[in-house]
């Protein structure tokens, strides 16, 4: 019997020849990278199973589990070890095709990879006993070559297990994508191709069904998952989540931030959440126990029981529940940041930065076409120490481009590196305005007073600018109508900003957070008129001394926190 090929059946009005072509295309890639092959370890492998039940006390044969992405088998070996044990253990008869044959399905796209697959999966049922006949048959009943996500599948099942294809959008060619999209309602924006995978296999559950997954972490925090999260939150149960970043999971380094979620079609309901576990056999086992053990066992291996982390699209808040707490008290009694007043935004990004930045004074242009330049290292040691960068200015005050010949100087600084500048992909959309940076200069922006805030760093790092340069586009800007910008500034500084970005933002390796526009405008924020003045007075001088401690005792007081409260932050921060 050869393999079933199940995504080429679909009638064409349903694939048009482009999407099969694609499909034919990816299904013969060579490079592991462009098909999102990341392989998993066995110790987490079990782990996952263990986690969501798949476990050889069970008479397995009578469930049914999906592999939907099985690559080299790293998933389909274990499980078929547990089937086989389960089946000697419970079975009924040895006839293992009766038995057996609609216990697993596993997907793979990639032809060769498929092809490996088979054989390693014939090779372990003969080497467990069964007749090569028969192992041949189980094999190709279980496994389908072809597409997860448009191939047809016949049943539901009890549990879906694996680690999804990390492919971002795009690798993927145009009609396929465009497939996905038509047929996906969670490939919304630059959703990576393991969103509209999590979508179909939950699509595939039985009532109380279980998938496992291992995969990137951004869309639980991120815009593009915002669907996902709201399909789950609506017809699902995030049961249980597990921090897998920074542990080495898979067989190689991956630039993902991996997660484990158990996600069941029952009830919603609290949380279980474990963090960074040790990568062994011993451990991972009794902490599957814990996590998956009736009654709860919160305490049990740094587990922690958290309610309500899905809300409709909303990110998910995966913090302790004190943290939580507070976090919605603040949020229920505060306006956010930019309802207080303050403005957020990012500064500019050019395209071309070798083309339109240079020493400021040494840009031979004219004066009104250059700006001061902060960047990131300008503010390095936590004030600013600016040195000597500009970036051109093509924009006219009253909108639109300045024309060049009324600009020789300009004109004959743009066309020395008309190369560079011309090369980049917005002006070759609009090759009038081929000398545009991407974003607007305002040069106004400038002029005012604002703090800056880099991207990415460990805690945060807020620096007060008293209004003569322009931001480059790796950092983020505040500006505000009302507060006291020094005041301000301690408030950016305190552990009630840090829980904001912690919460909200994705995470990177090493611990650092995401300073970014998004996640600070959560940010909640008392209007100016209902700060007392010698808060006031408090929170600017805390600021402009860089005390940091007397930074987060002043915003204590400045939202009223409890002792418990001030306790979820990890004390009175001192």
């Amino acid at each position: 019997m050869s393999p079933r090929q199940l995504s080429f059946e679909l009638p064409l009005n349903q694939l048009c020849p482009k999407v099969l072509d694609a499909v034919e295309t990816l299904s013969a890639t060579t490079e592991a990278d462009s098909r999102g092959a990341i392989y998993t370890r066995s110790e987490v492998v079990d782990f996952i199973l263990d986690l969501v039940g798949y476990t050889a006390d069970k008479p397995l044969q009578q469930y049914r589990l999906l592999e939907p992405s099985c690559g080299e088998a790293d998933f389909l070996l274990p499980v078929l070890r547990r089937l086989l044990a389960s089946w000697r253990r419970f079975g009924n008869s040895n006839d293992a095709i009766e038995e057996l044959g609609e216990a697993i399905r596993g997907v793979e796209l990639h032809r060769d990879t498929f092809h490996v697959t088979r054989l390693a999966v014939i090779a372990l049922l003969v080497e467990e006993g069964i007749a090569h006949p028969t192992a041949e048959e189980l094999a190709d009943r279980w496994l389908i070559m072809g597409d997860f996500l448009l191939s047809p599948l016949d049943a539901r099942f009890d549990f879906v297990v694996g680690n999804p294809p990390y492919v971002r959008q795009e690798l993927i060619p145009a009609p396929l994508l465009a497939e996905y999209r038509n047929r996906f309602e969670t490939m919304y924006d630059r959703a990576d191709l393991y969103v509209p995978f999590i979508e179909r296999s939950l699509s595939l559950l039985t009532s109380g069904g279980a998938l496992a997954f291992i995969c990137a972490d951004r869309w639980m925090k991120n815009r593009y998952g915002g669907p996902l999260r709201k399909l789950i939150s609506e017809r699902y149960h995030l049961k249980i989540y597990v921090d897998m970043v920074d542990t080495p999971a898979f067989h190689s380094e991956v630039t993902a931030y991996p997660a484990i979620t158990v996600i069941t079609r029952e009830k919603p309901g609290p949380t279980r959440i474990a963090r960074r576990p040790k990568i062994d056999r011993a451990t991972l086992a009794e902490l599957a126990g814990a996590l998956s053990g009736q009654p709860a066992a919160p305490d049990a291996a740094g587990i922690r029981e958290v309610p309500r982390v899905t809300c409709g699209a909303e990110p998910w808040l995966l913090e302790t529940s004190d943290q939580m707490a507070l976090i919605r008290r603040l949020e229920a009694e505060f306006p956010t940041l930019e309802q207080a007043g303050c403005k957020v935004g990012i500064g500019v990004a050019t395209g071309a930065d070798k083309a339109f930045i240079g020493d400021f004074q040494g840009l031979d242009v004219e004066p009104d076409r250059k700006v001061p330049l902060v960047t990131t290292r300008d503010i390095d040691s936590g004030e600013v120490r600016w040195r000597g960068l500009g970036v051109i200015n093509p924009f006219a005050d009253e909108g639109g481009l300045v024309p060049l010949e009324q600009y020789p100087r300009l004109r004959n600084y743009l066309e020395s590196r008309r190369e560079a500048i011309a090369g980049r992909h917005c002006a070759q959309k609009a090759p009038a305005n081929w000398y545009r940076t991407i974003d607007r200069i305002t040069p106004a922006l400038a002029a005012r007073p604002k703090l800056l805030i880099p991207d990415i760093k460990g805690e945060a790092h807020i620096v007060y600018e008293e209004g003569k340069l322009y931001p480059h586009h790796n950092l983020y800007y505040v500006t505000a109508e009302d507060w006291d910008l020094r005041a301000l500034q301690a408030v950016l500084l305190s552990e009630i900003t840090r829980l904001f970005i912690a919460t909200y933002s994705t995470k990177m390796r090493g611990g650092f957070l995401r300073f970014q526009a998004q996640y600070l405008r959560r940010l909640r924020l008392p209007l100016w008129e209902n700060v007392p003045a010698e808060l006031r007075t408090r929170l600017a001088e805390a600021a402009t001394k860089r005390d940091l401690v007397e930074c987060n005792q002043a915003t204590f007081a400045l939202y009223a926190l409890s002792s418990e409260e001030q306790a979820a932050l990890g004390g009175t921060g001192e």
